[in-house]
This record gives structure tokens, sequence and C-alpha cells, in this order.
């Protein structure tokens, strides 16, 4: 199931790509798809071509976000609920200091005498 909406979400992907580029800049800021005589500037320059265009870009557009959200929630169900904490290396007993007895004792003789 996963892989199909992986593929689906790369051809959304693909398509949304093509659609966007596909459509005639109306800023003029890139110096390219505006008025002129030659190109694709007079490929697409009815109104209802750009309306086509704007709908199946809104629709190519909600499709990904929809598949997205639905890859997200098959993603999280088949890890579960959990935390990373739950995942830590289980603690054993308390590390004892060096100079102390691991059953809690007072602390041991030293070996060497400190002082006389």
């Amino acid at each position: 199931m996963q892989t199909i909406l992986l593929v689906l979400q790369f051809l959304l992907a693909l398509a949304l790509i093509g659609v966007v580029l596909v459509q005639r800049s109306e800023g003029g800021a890139l110096g390219m798809g505006g008025g002129g005589g030659g190109g694709m500037g007079g490929l697409m320059t009815s109104r209802g071509t750009a309306n086509f265009l704007t709908r199946v870009t809104a629709f190519l557009a909600a499709a990904f976000m929809a598949n997205s959200l639905l890859l997200a929630v098959l993603a999280s169900q088949e890890r579960g609920p959990g935390s990373i904490l739950d995942d830590r290396l289980p603690v054993s007993a308390p590390i004892s200091a060096p100079d102390q007895d691991p059953a809690g004792a007072a602390p041991a003789e030293p070996a060497v005498p400190l002082a006389e």
C-alpha cells in the first residue's frame, strides 16, 4: 500500500512541477514568458487556458497534500505508540565509588598509611 502511495506521490510531484512550469509568467520578474511574438507566449494566451491550468494546479496541490497526510498516518501506524526514551538501555545497579564497598558499607582502610 505504501509503495503505491509513494509512486503516486512521485507522479503527483512531477505533474505539479510540469503544470506550474507550463503556466505563463504574469509578473515578468524572470524576464521570460511575457509578450513578444515567439516562443510559448502565443500558445497559451487565452483566459480559459489560464483558468484551466490554475484549476489543475489547485487540484494537483490538494491531491499532493492529501497523499502526504495519508503517507504520514500510515508511517505512524507502522511504528506504533511510544517514545524514544522507552528504548533506553535498562538501568542496572548504581555504580559505587571506588573507595566504598559495593554492599554499601563504610569505606575500606587505605592500603598505604597516610601519616604516622
